[in-house]
């Protein structure tokens, strides 16, 4: 899996394990843009989702990782992008298969559901999970509305 750059967003819920894995990546080095929410204060995962989807279909070398604090709602709205296959993962085992079967381009966690340290093996399945491709290839171009 090349990853070129790394998207991320979060809500209120999100805003601190967002501030956590954001740093965890830049300390591994990766090109990471942060694209909000910026406090702890009530906002709309919407306003961060889509932005976040935007950037990640811009090219297939571009990833994304999206927490609110059940990780579905953030999801739900990066997926109503054509190119998004967005995971809401919640341990490593669905973060692997959310990419070796899913070939899944954005990462969403569950900030209130999952510890700091979970989210970094989450996160690293993910990261480090190559796409199968074969049978799972046809399901994913099934996988547009046309």
């Amino acid at each position: 899996m090349k990853i070129s750059k790394l998207f991320i967003a979060s809500d209120h819920a999100g805003y601190e394990l967002k501030l956590f894995v954001k740093d965890y990546l830049q300390k591994k080095g990766f090109d990471v843009t942060d694209l909000g929410t910026n406090s702890a204060e009530s906002c709309d995962y919407a306003d961060y989702a889509h932005p976040l989807a935007v950037e990640v279909e811009k090219s297939p070398d571009y990833y994304g990782i999206t927490i609110c604090g059940s990780g579905n709602g953030i999801a739900m709205t990066a997926n109503k992008h054509q190119g998004i296959r967005a995971a809401l993962c919640w341990n490593e085992e669905i973060s692997r298969l959310a990419r070796s079967h899913n070939n899944a381009n954005v990462l969403s966690m569950p900030a209130r559901f999952i510890s700091k340290d979970e989210a970094i093996k989450i996160l690293e399945m993910f990261l480090n999970t190559e796409f199968e491709g074969g049978r799972h290839q046809r399901r994913i171009e099934k996988m547009p509305v046309k």
